[in-house]
C-alpha cells in the first residue's frame, strides 16, 4: 500500500464530523459497496483461473482432482514453476538491462512551448544578420510565426538557455548551415532533465523492486498491477552534531505494487483505459489504520470510532487457498476499501462538499473515497490534472475481450494434467512390476504356516498331488511407454507456451541446436514471444507510469528547465537484443562511417553511447556530450608535443616519442648490413679484391719448378 497525499493544500475535501451527522450523508458507503459487490462477482471466473495456476505452479492438487484406490502415487511434477521463473527472469533481465529503469524522455518531433534548435553565429556580419532579422524575411527562413506568436516569443521558448542566449543577438530558430555556426537544442535539454529527474525519483521510491513483483504476477496469473506515483514523506537517516537522530524529510512520488488479487476493476471495461473505477481491497492492523490520520484529509474522529468498534476483516474463500494452512482463529485485521473513479456530482453534493463553480455543471467528478466498517475514512476530489485512475495493468498476454490476461501457468494446465498423469502411471507401475506377484497353493503345504516371503524362508509341504506349491508372477514394466508420453506432453507445453526448454537451459537439445550458430538461431525465433510480452509492459504500464510522472512533476513541483513538449517513450523492446550482438553491430557500423564521405552523415555522439551502453557501461560516466567534447580537444592538443620547424635537425630516434621503430634510440641489429659500394661498408673496395685474387689465378710458364 502506497502512502498517497495531494501535495495541494486547497484540495476539495470531506470535512471531518460527528457521528450523528456522518451518518445522515453516508449515502456513498452503499454506492461504493454495490460497485464492490459487482466487480466481485464479475472476477469469479478469474480468480478460479488464478487459484488453478497457483496450484500448478506450488504443485499442489486441488479438491477437483480425486484419485482412485489403485493409484498409490501423488507426485506434482512442477514444469508450470520451471517456466514461470524462467519467463520472469527473462522479462526482468529485458527491462533492466541497461541497468536502469527502461524510460524515456524525447522531445515531439514538433515541440510546441520550448524551440527544438536555435542558432547564432558569432562570425556572421552585421548586414546580413539585419537582412536575417528583417520582419518581412524570406520563404524558407524559419521564421514562419505559429497563431498567435510574436516577435518576442522566441526568447519565452528558450527553456533554460532563456538567461544564457537572451542577450545575444542574432539568436534564430533552427539549426545552423554555416560551419562557424553554434547550435543549441533546448527541447533535448528539457527532456534529459526530466528523464534524469523521473530516474532519480523512480530510484527513491524502489520502483524496481515493485516492478520484479509486477512481472512475477504477469507471468503467473497473466496480469500484473502498479499504482501511482504518489506523493509520500520519505525519511533520510541522520544524526546531528551532539549525537542525536535529526532525521531529513522529503517528499518524493512513490509508485508500489498492487496484488491483483485485491484489485477489483470496473467489469464493463476491457483496458484501465475504459475503467470507470478501481476499488483496492487493504487489509490493515490498529496501527496501520491510525498511521492514515497522520496523512492529509484523512477523518480523525471517524478512524477512532471504526477502531472502536473493532475488527472487520473476513476471509475471503480464495486466501485459504493462497496459504499453506487455514488458520481457524478469527482475523485480527480491519478491512479498508479504497476507491477511484467517478462519482454523480449530486452524491458529492449530499455529502456537503463544497463544489466549484466551474465544476458544477458537470454531471459526475472523479474521487478517491475511503471507507470501513461502514464509515467514510476520506472523501477526496481527484487531484491530478488531467484527472486520471492511478493504476496500471499490463497482460502477460493480451485478452482484447477481457480486462485480465492469459499467463505461463493457465497456457499450459492441460499439459501440466497429462505430466502428472503420466508420471503417476509410470511411478505405480514401476512399483508393481519392481516386485513379484506370489500365488500359494496351500492344499500342498503343511497348514498354520507363515506366509511372509523372505530371503531364506522355508515352506514345510505334506503329501498329496505332485506338483508346485509357490508361484511367482512378474509384472510388465510399461513405465517407459508413460515416459514417452510424459515427454510428448512436456514437448506440447513448449509449444502451449510458446517458451522451449532450452531457453531455460535444457539440454540434449538435437539436430539444429548442436551448433552455436544453430542456438542461436533457436534463441532468437524464442524471443519472438517475449517481445510481445514485453510490448504489452511498455504499452500497459510503463508508457502510462511514464506519463503520470511527467505530469506529477509538471503539477507539483514545476520547474522551468524541464517544461516542454516532451514525449514519454517505453524503451523495454530495445533490450531483447543481446548486448554482445549490439555491440558487434554498433562497431560494424561505426567502421562503415570510417570512411571520410560517409563520416559526415553519423552521430557519432549517439553511436558512442550506444557501445557504451551495450558494454554495461554508463554514458554519462564514459562520455561526453558536444561541449565536453570540443573542451577535451582542446586539452588533448595542449597535450601533443610541438612539432619542429621545416629543414630543423631531427632529434635521434630515442629522443622522439612518436618513433615507432621500437629501437629506443639505438641502432645495433636494425636494418641490414652495408653492402660493397654502399655507404658504410667496412671491407676492402671491389675493385682491390679483384687484382688481390688476380696474380693466384695466372698459370706459371712452362718449365718453371714449383
Amino acid at each position: 500500500m502506497a502512502d498517497d497525499f495531494t501535495i495541494e493544500q486547497d484540495a476539495i475535501h470531506l470535512e471531518d464530523a460527528d457521528e450523528s451527522r456522518d451518518e445522515e450523508i453516508a449515502n456513498l458507503v452503499p454506492f461504493i459497496v454495490d460497485r464492490y459487490k459487482r466487480a466481485e462477482d464479475y472476477r469469479y471466473q478469474d480468480e478460479e483461473r488464478w487459484i488453478k495456476s497457483y496450484r500448478n505452479y506450488r504443485g499442489l492438487y486441488g479438491t477437483d482432482v480425486q484419485f482412485s484406490e489403485a493409484e498409490r502415487s501423488r507426485v506434482f511434477i512442477k514444469v508450470t514453476k520451471t517456466k514461470t521463473l524462467a519467463a520472469y527472469g527473462q522479462i526482468v533481465d529485458v527491462l533492466f538491462a541497461n541497468n536502469k529503469f527502461p524510460l524515456t524522455i524525447d522531445p515531439t518531433q514538433l515541440p510546441d512551448g520550448v524551440a527544438g534548435d536555435v542558432h547564432f553565429d558569432p562570425k556572421e556580419s552585421p548586414e546580413v544578420r539585419d537582412i536575417m532579422e528583417s520582419p518581412y524575411g524570406f520563404a524558407g527562413d524559419g521564421k514562419d510565426l505559429q497563431p498567435g506568436d510574436t516577435q518576442t516569443t522566441l526568447n519565452e521558448r528558450l527553456g533554460e538557455y532563456a538567461n544564457k542566449l537572451g542577450e545575444i543577438e542574432g539568436v534564430r530558430e533552427g539549426v545552423g548551415k554555416t560551419g562557424t555556426a553554434i547550435t543549441f537544442s533546448p527541447a533535448l535539454v528539457a527532456a534529459k532533465r526530466m528523464q534524469k529527474k523521473i530516474h532519480d525519483q523512480l530510484e527513491e521510491s524502489g520502483a524496481s523492486k515493485h516492478l520484479r513483483s509486477t512481472a512475477f504476477e504477469m507471468a503467473l496469473f497473466g496480469t500484473g498491477v502498479m499504482k501511482g506515483p504518489f506523493a509520500i514523506d520519505k525519511e533520510y537517516p541522520n544524526w546531528d552534531d551532539e549525537g542525536e537522530y535529526n532525521p531529513l524529510i522529503k517528499t518524493v512520488p512513490q509508485v508500489s505494487h498492487v496484488s491483483v488479487w485485491n484489485f477489483y476493476p470496473d467489469p464493463d471495461a476491457n483496458n484501465m483505459d475504459e475503467a470507470q473505477y478501481v476499488i483496492e481491497r487493504h487489509k490493515m492492523s490498529r496501527s496501520q489504520l491510525r498511521a492514515l490520520k497522520k496523512r492529509p484529509y484523512f477523518r480523525d474522529s471517524v478512524i477512532e470510532e471504526v477502531i472502536t468498534r473493532g475488527e472487520n476483516y473476513e476471509k475471503l474463500y480464495w486466501e485459504d487457498d493462497l496459504s499453506d494452512y487455514a488458520p481457524q482463529h478469527d482475523i485480527d485485521r480491519f478491512e479498508v476499501m479504497e476507491y477511484w473513479g467517478t462519482v454523480d456530482i449530486e452524491l458529492l453534493e449530499e455529502q456537503e462538499i463544497a463544489i466549484p463553480k466551474e465544476l458544477q455543471e458537470l454531471d459526475e467528478l472523479q474521487a478517491n473515497i475511503w471507507i470501513c466498517n461502514g464509515r467514510l475514512l476520506r472523501v477526496v476530489l481527484n487531484p491530478f490534472k488531467p484527472a486520471r485512475i492511478p493504476y496500471m495493468a499490463a497482460p502477460y498476454e493480451l485478452n482484447p475481450y477481457s480486462f485480465f490476461g492469459v499467463g505461463i501457468a493457465e497456457n499450459m494446465d492441460d499439459t501440466q494434467t497429462l505430466m502428472n498423469g503420466f508420471m503417476r502411471m509410470a511411478v505405480d507401475n514401476a512399483v508393481l512390476s519392481g516386485n513379484l506377484l506370489i500365488e500359494v497353493d496351500e492344499t500342498n503345504l503343511v497348514p498354520g504356516q507363515d506366509l511372509t516371503v523372505y530371503p531364506g524362508k522355508v515352506f514345510r509341504r505334506q503329501g498329496g498331488a505332485p506338483g508346485q506349491a509357490l508361484f511367482g508372477t512378474k509384472y510388465p514394466n510399461v513405465s517407459s511407454e508413460n515416459m514417452m508420453m510424459f515427454d510428448k506432453a512436456r514437448q506440447l507445453s513448449d509449444e502451449s507456451t510458446g517458451f522451449p526448454s532450452f531457453a531455460h537451459g535444457q539440454t540434449g537439445i538435437a539436430g539444429v541446436g548442436r551448433t552455436a550458430s544453430g542456438i542461436s538461431m533457436l534463441m532468437g525465433a524464442a524471443a519472438g514471444g517475449i517481445k510481445t510480452v514485453i510490448k504489452n509492459v511498455d504499452d500497459y504500464l510503463l508508457r502510462p507510469l511514464g506519463e503520470g510522472l511527467f505530469q506529477f512533476n509538471m503539477q507539483f513541483d514545476f520547474d522551468p528547465d524541464i517544461k516542454g513538449d516532451l514525449e514519454v517513450s517505453a524503451r523495454g523492446t530495445e533490450s531483447l537484443m543481446a548486448n554482445e550482438v549490439r555491440s558487434q553491430r554498433l562497431m560494424q557500423f561505426l567502421g562503415v562511417t570510417s570512411n571520410p564521405a560517409l563520416a559526415p552523415f553519423a552521430k557519432f555522439n549517439y553511436i558512442i553511447r550506444e557501445i557504451a551502453k551495450s558494454l554495461d557501461l554508463d554514458p554519462d560516466k564514459v562520455t561526453n556530450n558536444m561541449d565536453e567534447a570540443a573542451i577535451q580537444a582542446e586539452i588533448m592538443k595542449g597535450l601533443q608535443p610541438e612539432q619542429p620547424p621545416a629543414g630543423a635537425p631531427q632529434p635521434p630516434a630515442g629522443a622522439n616519442p612518436m618513433d615507432t621503430s621500437g629501437a629506443g634510440g639505438g641502432t645495433i641489429g636494425t636494418g641490414q648490413a652495408p653492402v660493397p659500394g654502399e655507404q658504410g661498408f667496412s671491407g676492402p673496395p671491389q675493385g682491390a679484391t679483384q687484382q688481390a685474387q688476380a696474380p693466384s689465378q695466372q698459370q706459371p710458364p712452362m718449365g718453371t719448378i714449383q
